[in-house]
């Protein structure tokens, strides 16, 4: 399966999101699709994506103006500061979305898989995106051109009101991990920090959270340094919370966690 790398004749510069597409020097943008598409009318993720509501021909004319893009694990989707042509919709993968403080440290915001769309909020402003995406796995991502989505926004009340729930979830999760960060302590945050990748990802047949990520990613998350990461999951397994496998995380206790990170409901 050919990268997006591959796929693109010409890399732009960062400040270029192309979504797929290679510029050429007359400056038409011209599509690279880089395998072939899946349709939304039979794809595995549209019974819980956002555009599940949509009406066959709003369907259609998505399905057949979207590229379909595969990535390998750790490549770039969109660079933060860039600008969006268009929104992307996660066919397969998991990509984790962080920003980069003054000195170059990241910060993980949140996760996106399977279902899940990105860069809608940079689009809808017309702003650059805020953050950068990257994938934690081999993934398939559909990018579907700004026209074609702005159209489909302006057609369907119904997905323009799914959109403006997504971004108030979004301030409301933004709102409650600022709070999480100034009250809840490192070991708390670590604890919800698991029961949160459990929730989003699931678990593998051998009960290991299904995603891998550094201890140094994990700190990301949380908001803390390694080292602490990594004595505060060294108390976790001794007290029989988890099991460490390498960079794999296996919860034997979900309730006693949850209690660690302070929550009522896990």
């Amino acid at each position: 399966m050919p990268t997006w790398k591959q796929c693109t004749k010409e890399l732009l510069p960062h400040s270029v999101d192309t979504g797929g597409f290679s510029r050429f020097f007359n400056g038409d943008i011209m599509p690279k699709h880089c395998c072939d598409k899946p349709d939304c009318q039979i794809c595995v993720t549209y019974p819980s994506s956002i555009f599940a509501e949509l009406y066959h021909d709003e369907k259609t004319i998505i399905s057949d103006h979207k590229s379909y893009l595969a990535f390998k694990t750790g490549e770039i989707v969109f660079h933060e500061g860039s600008y969006p042509n268009g929104l992307y919709c996660v066919n397969s993968g998991k990509i984790k979305v962080s920003k980069y403080g003054p000195e170059g440290r990241e910060q993980i915001v949140r996760f996106a898989k399977a279902g899940d769309v990105l860069g809608y909020r940079a689009l809808l402003c017309g702003e650059a995106y805020s953050a950068s995406a990257t994938t934690l796995s081999d993934a398939h991502i559909c990018f579907i051109p700004r026209e074609i989505f702005t159209a489909a926004l302006q057609k369907s009340p119904a997905l323009s009101l799914k959109f403006i729930q997504l971004l108030s979830h979004d301030l409301q999760t933004a709102e409650t991990r600022m709070v999480k960060l100034a009250q809840k302590s490192v070991r708390e945050r670590l604890a919800e920090t698991l029961l949160m990748l459990r929730n989003t990802f699931g678990i593998t047949n051998d009960g290991l959270l299904d995603v891998q990520l550094s201890r140094e990613e994990i700190a990301n998350i949380v908001g803390t340094a390694t080292e602490s990461v990594i004595r505060q999951l060294a108390d976790f397994k001794k007290a029989g919370l988890v099991d460490l496998r390498g960079k794999h995380i296996a919860i034997l206790d979900e309730h006693r966690l949850a209690d660690e990170a302070n929550l009522e409901e896990i």
